[in-house]
């Protein structure tokens, strides 16, 4: 599943997501980090939604009507990724992503776990592991494509 944080393209494994929403508004958590964007109820079940733009370093923006809260899930946790703009489901060859650069490595905090090129689009491959909090933060990681 592609989706997109700014002007860039980032891709999870369509495995790994449960649903896609439309986003309005999250209940904010008291003592929750910065991009920890809240609580939202989606069908019967609450739900964290961690800010993609907070995580990353972006500033905020006015959240449009293309804003959605992805779901993905890591063994029992569900966690939401709140995202600009998503929309879009494509086939990528796992033998298409390549380890990317140390800077963008070093830069996302491994957050990106690989880049993969399909014609004139540039993807980066989403550790969801480690945006989620499943894994250390500071730790560096091996791509994995699932």
């Amino acid at each position: 599943m592609i989706f997109r944080i700014d002007d860039t393209s980032y891709v999870v494994p369509a495995a790994r997501v449960l649903q896609m929403e439309s986003f309005t508004s999250a209940t904010r958590v008291p003592g929750a980090p910065a991009h920890v964007a809240g609580l939202v109820q989606l069908r019967g079940k609450v739900v964290p939604v961690v800010d993609l733009r907070a995580l990353f370093g972006l500033p905020p923006i006015e959240r449009g009507i293309d804003a959605r809260i992805v779901v993905v899930q890591q063994n029992a946790r569900q966690v939401g990724l709140l995202v600009d703009a998503a929309r879009e489901v494509i086939k990528i060859d796992p033998g298409a992503f390549a380890p990317p650069p140390e800077i963008v490595a070093l830069q996302s905090h491994h957050f990106v776990s690989a880049v993969a090129q399909l014609e004139n689009r540039l993807f980066m491959l989403i550790d969801c592991d480690r945006v989620i909090g499943e894994e250390d933060h500071n730790a560096p990681t091996q791509p994995h494509v699932d």
